[in-house]
């Protein structure tokens, strides 16, 4: 089996947890995430089957989620999960004002990680330097955040707003709702977020364990095909002989505009592999990244 499924992760379990369970259900070695996902955080998984994880690389990184800020709180992990260090009632607060300090965050940001997070430095995980207590320089990064759009204002003790948010790879919503609260000098947290969109998979088309679990034991699930969601990269089409050769791992002279990562195909139809166009000798030829469909 080889393919992707896009699950629609559920609330307090983790990625691995994610992979493990659907590894089990569907009997194979060859399992695979896009875009980890926190436990507290729902929605889009991209899992990768069989040799589709070799796929996960040429993935879109385009994302997008739903999220609750709360403003007055600021926890150890930046979202309810953690440890409330920072607590004030924020009823002053208006609208206008978060409006206002929402427009910092769109556009390519610096933004420093959740200390309780995935990245790595000096060799270790940020939350397993945390949980030791040790304290350790998160270094910043730039970011990239295409859209903001405020979907609801609650005005609460400890105001609330829901947003619609739109982003490029690496970016953590738990440090803009951190830093949100830093700008507006109440403080911030994640009280809520889904993923409603991650390389390419959306939230509408997605499936829970609960339903893969009943496509399984029904023996009706099939993966989505192992290109569905490289349809943002340009593609190229071999007549048979020239493909029998790039599949062999030769490289194909081939007449293309631009100088990219490309689709390869059968003239059959079949999805081939990833390929690459470079210029050799004043020579323009196509060069196996990954034959995925040896012929």
């Amino acid at each position: 089996m080889q393919g992707f499924l896009n699950l629609n992760k559920p609330f307090d379990w983790t990625s691995h947890d994610c992979v493990a369970k659907t590894r089990k259900l569907l009997h194979l070695k060859r399992v695979g995430h896009a875009g980890t996902l926190d436990p507290a955080a729902t929605g889009v998984l991209p899992i990768a089957l069989g040799k589709a994880t070799r796929l996960l690389q040429y993935l879109p990184p385009e994302k997008a989620y739903k999220a609750t800020i709360r403003l007055g709180v600021r926890t150890t992990t930046d979202d309810l999960q953690g440890e409330i260090i920072a607590s004030q009632p924020s009823t002053g607060l208006s609208l206008e004002a978060v409006k206002s300090a929402l427009q910092q965050f769109v556009g390519k940001i610096e933004q420093i990680p959740p200390i309780y997070s995935a990245i790595q430095v000096q060799g270790k995980r940020l939350y397993d330097l945390a949980r030791k207590g040790e304290d350790v320089e998160v270094p910043a990064r730039i970011v990239e955040v295409f859209k903001i759009e405020i979907l609801d204002w609650r005005e609460e003790e400890f105001p609330e707003l829901d947003v619609a948010i739109a982003t490029g790879a690496g970016t953590y919503i738990r440090a803009i709702a951190r830093d949100l609260g830093t700008v507006l000098q109440t403080g911030g947290t994640l009280a809520a977020l889904s993923r409603t969109q991650s390389s390419g998979f959306h939230l509408a088309n997605s499936m829970t364990i609960t339903d893969l679990e009943a496509k399984v034991q029904a023996g009706t699930f099939q993966p989505l095909l192992p290109d569905a969601a490289l349809q943002h990269l340009p593609s190229i089409t071999l007549p048979a002989t020239q493909a029998q050769k790039w599949c062999q791992g030769q490289r194909i002279p081939v007449t293309f505009n631009v100088l990219e990562i490309l689709r390869v195909y059968h003239e059959d139809g079949r999805f081939l592999g990833m390929g690459k166009l470079v210029n050799l000798d004043e020579e323009q030829l196509l060069i196996p990244e990954m034959v995925f469909e040896p012929i």
